[in-house]
């Protein structure tokens, strides 16, 4: 029998799945492997700890995985692929495929169909297909620069947006939610851990913005509503791209082609409805008939499909 591994390395979590050529044997959720946020030591740690308790959930070794694909972000770069290489060639699995985030998401949404995927986790970026196979994507160029509507961006951005309240004798209960969150005593220590280096764990924010948008906290609200609107621009780029590549290409029927299908995946959109509505009524404005779709299958489902595919 045949053994498939796939992995989704996120910021927060790491999904693990093992399949066989049809079926999913076992499935394990550990902490974050992204080695640009967590450095090589922490991620290759959480990789090669899922790596075995897959395995193990499974009965079966390492080395019995005929194909693997491994999908985290920052993997576009040599020295963060070829160290997830080393980690992985090391515990035994030869036959593997390191890639992007991005792929697997959009594997796991439209197989290898055309689709745009917004992905907004600890990071976020927007990745696109159209039906000619072209390639598109923006943001995600890291949370110290990028990475709009992410969860890093939310924490980022409620700090800032709590201290202009603060400024302004604007009432927030982001304040106090950030104090405890971050287990502060007062606004200076808040402002003092916010601008520490290395910074803060401004993801860790993310739940605490939601649950005071939830509560009905305005600040948080226009948060949450700033961050939907990034997501759905960075979206909206990305179609415009492919279609503009698309109607460009056919010389003999310049009529833009049928809207791309978009989907979405991340805590930030499953755990946020204000992201949600403002994400989906910024589209439905740009795109008339635009398909927005809520439920698919996860990234590392798509890791696995990727992974039967290698030779």
């Amino acid at each position: 029998m045949a053994f498939y591994l796939g992995i989704d390395g996120g910021g927060t979590k790491t999904r693990f799945a093992l399949a066989d050529e049809s079926t999913v044997l076992a499935r394990v959720v550990c902490g974050g492997s992204n080695m640009v946020r967590l450095g090589e030591t922490q991620a290759g740690e959480v990789l090669r700890q899922g790596v075995q308790q897959v395995c193990a959930s499974a009965r079966i070794t390492p080395q019995q995985i005929r194909a693997a694909c491994i999908g985290t972000a920052g993997s576009a770069r040599p020295e963060i692929s070829g160290k997830i290489r080393d980690i992985v060639s090391g515990l035994g699995v030869t036959n593997f495929e390191v890639v992007g985030d991005s792929v697997i998401a959009l594997q796991a949404a439209f197989g290898g169909g055309p689709g745009v995927i917004t992905i907004a986790g600890t990071g976020s970026i927007v990745y696109g297909r159209d039906s000619r196979g072209t390639l598109a994507r923006a943001g995600g160029w890291g949370f110290a620069v990028s990475d709009e509507g992410s969860g890093h961006w939310i924490g980022r951005r409620a700090v800032s947006v709590l201290l202009d309240a603060h400024d302004r004798s604007i009432e927030t209960a982001l304040t106090n939610l950030a104090i405890k969150c971050w287990r502060l005593n007062s606004m200076d220590e808040l402002v003092q851990y916010a601008n520490s280096t290395p910074p803060p764990d401004f993801p860790r924010l993310f739940p605490v913005v939601v649950r005071a948008a939830d509560e009905g906290d305005s600040v948080a609200r226009e948060v949450l509503a700033e961050a939907g609107s990034k997501l759905a621009a960075l979206t909206a780029l990305v179609m415009r791209r492919l279609v503009s590549r698309n109607s460009q290409s056919q010389e003999s029927n310049p009529k833009i082609q049928q809207l791309l299908p978009v989907a979405t995946t991340g805590s930030v959109f499953r755990q946020s409805i204000h992201v949600r509505q403002t994400f989906n009524n910024y589209l439905k404005k740009e795109f008339l008939g635009i398909e927005i779709r809520q439920d698919f299958g996860e990234p590392v489902d798509g890791a696995i499909a990727r992974a039967r595919a290698l030779k």
